[in-house]
């Protein structure tokens, strides 16, 4: 067995949801009041996890959501998802303790999609003891364009003072390493969120990992 090279980093920004934690509860919780909204009935399990995956990608719902107004549907999805994340979303098992090894030789940064205030992220991450690692957080509110545009990553490398080229993107979508290899910098996905091994070994990035845990033993860290 030939053993990569460790990647050399600077930086670590990390996505957030099915990245550092677990999101599914909110993700049932706004889909269930979506569907009673609009009067659709049970929400198939199926469906609890098909419907952020698909806009996470910009793609359609309209064949999940059996001819309900879509544009209403996402509103009434996305103002109780961000709701509940509040409530409903739970740290992965030794997050607190993988953070706290990466930061003495990194520095770490957070990004993510959601439509929210930075503060509002911020009291989440404090609740779990997160917080305290990162020296950023950028959401949607921040950028002009969202992931994968390479904007909220361009905004975290600027305010870190570090290159691109020395920072390792951390997610669990496609999204998240199509929005790395745009900004030039080394893309990391894990298996915790919504896509698949296969969707992922797509995307080409340059490990693919069960979950974070894992990060210190892949990677070579500069303190900065």
């Amino acid at each position: 067995m030939v053993l990569k090279p460790k990647l050399r980093v600077k930086a670590i920004i990390f996505d957030l949801d099915g990245t550092l934690v677990d999101s599914r509860g909110a993700y049932r919780e706004a889909a269930e009041l979506a569907f009673a909204s609009s009067k659709l009935g049970k929400v198939d399990a199926r469906i609890v996890t098909e419907i952020p995956r698909r806009l996470e990608e910009d793609q359609s719902i309209e064949d999940l959501i059996r001819g309900a107004d879509v544009d209403r549907f996402k509103e009434i999805y996305l103002r109780a998802y961000y709701r509940a994340t509040a409530e409903k979303t739970r740290p992965f098992p030794n997050v607190a303790a993988t953070l706290e090894r990466l930061s003495s030789g990194a520095s770490l940064a957070v990004t993510t999609r959601r439509n929210v205030p930075e503060v509002e992220v911020r009291r989440e991450l404090e609740k779990f003891g997160f917080a305290k690692y990162f020296r950023i957080i950028v959401t949607s509110q921040n950028t002009l364009k969202p992931k994968p545009s390479p904007e909220a990553l361009i905004k975290c490398a600027v305010h870190l003072g570090v290159r691109m080229s020395d920072c390792a993107v951390v997610g669990d979508s496609v999204i998240d390493v199509r929005a790395g290899k745009s900004a030039g910098a080394h893309t990391v996905a894990v298996l915790t969120g919504v896509f698949t091994r296969e969707e992922l070994e797509r995307e080409q990035p340059e490990l693919i990992l069960s979950d974070v845990g894992e990060l210190p033993e892949v990677l070579e860290l500069t303190v900065t």
